[in-house]
């Protein structure tokens, strides 16, 4: 999964990680806003959900302390990261106010 993951955050088109674990209760609350902001920014940016207790080596090396996470990254470079459930219309903010969407 760790090369996986490191080809992915290379991309040039911005990816959201989602850094959650099935135990969760908050985690599951960010699936509905995942799925809003995939809708609203369609092939603009790719999601992708990181299981912290499957993947504890990505975790640590992001040091992800708390969940719900995330993280975007846009050529393996992290530019915005936030804790915690937060709503569709601000993560979409978030993301617009911190890279470049063409």
């Amino acid at each position: 999964m760790q090369a996986n993951f490191n080809t992915l955050i290379q991309s040039n088109t911005p990816v959201l990680v989602d850094f959650y674990a099935d135990w969760c209760a908050p985690c599951k609350m960010m699936t509905p806003v995942l799925k809003q902001l995939k809708e609203n920014l369609g092939d603009k940016i790719k999601i992708i959900k990181i299981n912290v207790d499957a993947n504890p080596e990505i975790s640590a090396r992001y040091q992800i302390r708390s969940i719900p996470a995330t993280m975007l990254f846009k050529n393996g470079q992290v530019k915005w990261s936030g804790v915690g459930v937060l709503p569709a219309h601000q993560l979409q903010h978030s993301i617009i106010q911190h890279i470049e969407i063409n």
